[in-house]
């Protein structure tokens, strides 16, 4: 019987994305304590820009727009946001968006699957992702169940199970 296998990767949903920045423009737009403050949320590039007159009203811009990625089923993970900065009369707070797992980080998923899952597993890094395979389904269901209950710094999905 030929192994199975599945894919361990780290991919943004970009409508998802866009469709929670919408929504927290539109949100910004019409609530009472943002208005005449100058705050807005856009994409600027492949960064998400928000502007506002003050640190605290750009912040809770940030707080509104991960609100609605979480309830759009976006983890805060693939989010890499800095501090506002002073620029002119506005603060900008730039945010980006996190893809892929690096090599080093895919290393470190490897090397927990070999050492606490079970035995026959192999695991092998190919780009920015990383490929699990077995030839028992269950092992595999082990595997993602142990992954789910770690905690990394990057989010992961998987995909191509077969």
């Amino acid at each position: 019987m030929a192994d199975s296998s599945f894919d361990i990767v780290s991919k943004v949903e970009r409508q998802e994305v866009d469709n929670a920045l919408n929504q927290a423009g539109k949100e910004i737009s019409q609530r009472y304590d943002f208005k005449g403050v100058g705050a807005s949320i856009a994409w600027s590039g492949e960064q998400i820009e928000i502007r506002a007159n003050s640190e605290e009203r750009a912040k809770a811009v940030l707080d509104i727009f991960q609100s609605k990625l979480i309830k759009r089923g976006v983890s805060l993970k693939v989010l890499d946001s800095g501090e506002p900065q002073l620029s002119g009369k506005e603060y900008r707070l730039a945010s980006s968006l996190k893809e892929g797992i690096s090599q080093e980080d895919a290393k470190k998923v490897a090397k927990i699957i070999r050492d606490e899952g079970p035995k026959g597993i192999k695991a092998q890094v190919q780009g920015d992702e990383l490929r699990v395979s077995s030839k028992s389904r269950d092992h595999l269901q082990e595997v993602i169940t142990l992954l789910k209950g770690k905690d990394f710094d990057f989010a992961l999905q998987f995909v191509n199970y077969r």
